[in-house]
């Protein structure tokens, strides 16, 4: 028997949820069912679990009967909903996975110290969900020993991702101005103290990224409406939209009252690209995308960047090759040379409240 190459050996489970469908397939209604929580179109939730729409729906179909309970909820308008029952369900799986995880760290790096010479001794690679950021881009792009793949998501989703066992790594990114227990308040919707660490690696400034020039004379979020600026948006559960929604809603603002609330992108380079190619006048993200683009910027929030991880992750060797390179030289210079970016001097895996600098 020849192993597949280059990737390391890991644990995987399925519930048993105790009834006989035939031809259908139960194993999945758990995947399928954690998609729906992140995003509310079958027809996207469907892949992720590896279904076709056809699939999907039957199977959700048929589990409702013998269930008796509704799964799902399905309104025009609103797409496809969890119920109470059907949440439950994720929040379960979600808690056995994060806990198994731990179970799981160790068996897999012992099964890949006895399997590295037959696949060739290359490092496991870890999955890292991440809210977007350019310097890790750049990073990631040109590091050509960076143990790590990247999904680009929001910070909320990454968490989620980390949560249920999904991820080995999540990136995400919050205010300086945050005090600790608002952090931790915010971390435990999806993660367990006891479970996850935290490392802090970035300060980075977010602010209005706008023409050259700054033709409206936008100061702030406050500005928006009174020049009629056309903004562009990012998408809902990035830490970026949360921190925007959170700005308008002190300024008093009724998002429904800015043309392009409802215009959303993924980057923040997507956004800049959007604003320098004429469709929108301003847009909200880091001073490096724009940069990127020759675009003015007004800084608004200073904001500290990431990662969130199992504690068992620190002592595999692959955790503490991704956290050295991270602390290393050159990460540290890319960070220097882009606007708007600052190394932190100590990028040590802690406690959630260790996260945010000292007051």
């Amino acid at each position: 028997m020849t192993m597949p190459r280059g990737k390391p050996p890991s644990l995987r489970w399925n519930w048993d949820l105790g009834i006989d469908l035939g031809d259908v397939d139960t194993r999945r209604l758990l995947h399928l069912l954690t998609a729906l929580l992140d995003t509310s179109a079958l027809g996207k939730a469907a892949p992720v679990a590896g279904m076709s729409y056809r699939a999907a729906w039957g199977l959700l179909r048929h589990c409702q009967e013998r269930f008796g309970h509704d799964l799902v909820v399905m309104e025009r308008g609103r797409g496809t909903r969890l119920t109470p029952f059907g949440e439950s369900l994720v929040e379960m799986d979600g808690a056995a996975r994060a806990a198994l995880g731990e179970v799981h760290a160790l068996w897999e790096t012992r099964m890949h110290g006895l399997l590295a010479p037959v696949l060739g001794g290359v490092p496991p690679r870890l999955t890292l969900h991440a809210s977007h950021d350019l310097a890790l881009a750049d990073w990631a792009e040109h590091g050509r020993q960076v143990p790590v793949d990247i999904v680009w998501r929001g910070s909320e989703e990454s968490l989620a991702a980390l949560g249920r066992g999904e991820c080995d790594i999540a990136g995400f990114h919050v205010p300086e101005a945050w005090s600790a227990a608002q952090l931790s308040g915010w971390l435990k919707r999806w993660l367990k103290p006891k479970l996850h660490v935290c490392v802090p690696v970035m300060r980075r400034r977010q602010g209005l990224i706008v023409t050259r020039g700054n033709p409206l004379r936008l100061k702030s979020l406050a500005d928006v409406p009174k020049r009629g600026a056309r903004m562009v948006n990012r998408q809902r559960g990035s830490g970026t939209r949360g921190l925007i929604d959170q700005l308008l809603m002190a300024a008093n603002i009724d998002p429904a009252t800015i043309d392009g609330y409802a215009h959303e992108e993924f980057t923040h380079e997507a956004v800049a690209a959007t604003v320098a190619g004429g469709s929108a006048d301003f847009g909200f993200g880091i001073e490096a995308a724009a940069a990127r683009y020759d675009l003015d910027f007004v800084p608004q929030v200073d904001e500290r960047y990431g990662f969130a991880l199992r504690h068992a992750l620190l002592d595999a060797e692959a955790g503490q090759t991704f956290l050295r390179r991270l602390s290393g030289r050159t990460f540290r210079q890319r960070l220097s040379a882009l606007p708007g970016y600052a190394p932190l001097v100590t990028m040590k895996a802690g406690r959630w409240e260790d996260f945010l600098p000292a007051r």
